[in-house]
């Protein structure tokens, strides 16, 4: 199958800009002298964790408990679930601790007594709000060590570091600024790390990340690990970030114009909220919910042309195109675009080379339907 015969709206995933962004990722890493541990949350498909493997990630991170047990069904058998302690999933969660190496998060004494209550044997990080402020214990607080010691002292769990993820490098307004973000990040928790081992805490693994932070960060002394995972495939926002440019973007929708009046200034495509995701993107950016590739392969976007707004299967385009032209578009948001599809059409150039499978739910994989 060659681009022109796919249907739309078609998630399509380069496999050239992919193992180009793999390949780069894993050699920074490397050179900061840090382990990669990448999040699978944003391409949630066995074929490019294989890959990401196969250039020394030292395991994977998950975002889900689904995630978790696909994946470990599949061989990957060392993974972080790097979401705050959810006490419904708890059943879930002994199960899969029985059979892979499983790391969890938590940020409160109360998450740790239901580990220690549930016995659960796990390693244990601590999340630490390095200036998200979403999420994580204050560094600068007793709290971290309140855990520590408690966690030290539970037979069935291993205190395996602090964690933390510098999200809000993704507002921030220029490489530079992303830069001092990442630093700041690692000067925050390698000074929690010091005070925690001065008080006579072991504390093994330092774990920090962003794709923004660390495409900018400069050194990671200190830090153990990273888990970015934007970088596989990069999109409209970390264009904007500085992360890559316009040729590096390995995920695009194709989609197709349904609808071009005569009278109109704009035209409808098939591609909507539920193959773009509503994200807005940087709110430096102008206002778009999709870019409008001209030339896919030299990174040239369409002059003033693209996606305006979105219902839930249409998509609006501030230019009147032919009823059925094919439009290559670059989402704002990768990793919520890829959830909307069920697989991927893998290209070489305009050729289809395989086709792979997106593995998106929540629901333990037991109880889904047969795939």
């Amino acid at each position: 199958m060659r681009i022109e015969d796919l249907p739309t709206p078609a998630l399509l995933l380069d496999l050239d800009r992919l193992e180009s962004n793999l390949r780069r990722m894993a050699e920074r890493a490397r050179s900061l002298g840090v382990t990669l541990r990448p999040h699978i949350k944003t391409h949630k498909c066995m074929e490019v964790a294989e890959r990401q493997q196969a250039l020394g990630a030292s395991g994977i991170t998950v975002s889900t408990l689904y995630e978790a047990a696909v994946f470990a069904s599949h061989g990957f058998s060392d993974q972080t679930w790097a979401f705050p302690l959810n006490p419904s999933r708890m059943g879930e969660l002994a199960e899969l601790c029985e059979t892979i190496r499983l790391g969890v998060l938590v940020d409160s004494l109360g998450a740790a007594e239901w580990l220690i209550d549930r016995g659960i044997r796990a390693p244990v990080w601590i999340k630490v709000d390095c200036g998200y402020h979403r999420a994580g214990v204050d560094p600068d607080g007793a709290l971290a060590e309140e855990i520590a010691l408690a966690l030290q002292a539970a037979a069935e769990l291993q205190f395996a570091g602090l964690l933390s993820h510098s999200g809000q490098a993704y507002d921030a307004g220029s490489p530079a600024e992303i830069g001092a973000i990442a630093e700041h990040e690692r000067t925050v928790m390698c000074t929690l790390a010091g005070r925690l081992r001065d008080a006579g805490i072991a504390v093994s693994g330092v774990s920090v990340g962003s794709t923004p932070a660390m495409s900018q960060v400069r050194e990671l002394m200190g830090v153990t690990e990273i888990r970015p995972g934007n970088y596989a495939f990069y999109d409209r926002d970390q264009v904007w970030l500085g992360s890559c440019s316009y040729r590096d973007p390995a995920l695009t929708v194709l989609t197709s114009v349904v609808s071009s009046q005569p009278s109109a200034t704009h035209s409808v495509v098939d591609a909507g909220a539920l193959a773009l995701s509503k994200d807005p993107g940087p709110e430096a950016a102008p206002p778009s919910m999709g870019e409008i590739y001209e030339d896919y392969a030299q990174g040239r976007l369409a002059t003033g042309s693209r996606v305006v707004s979105l219902s839930q299967e249409h998509g609006i385009v501030n230019a009147r195109y032919p009823l059925g032209t094919r439009l290559r578009l670059l989402p704002n948001h990768a990793c919520l675009t890829a959830y909307n599809f069920d697989s991927y059409w893998v290209m070489s150039g305009d050729e289809v080379v395989h086709r792979w499978k997106i593995w998106s739910g929540r629901e333990p994989p037991s109880e889904r339907p047969a795939i």
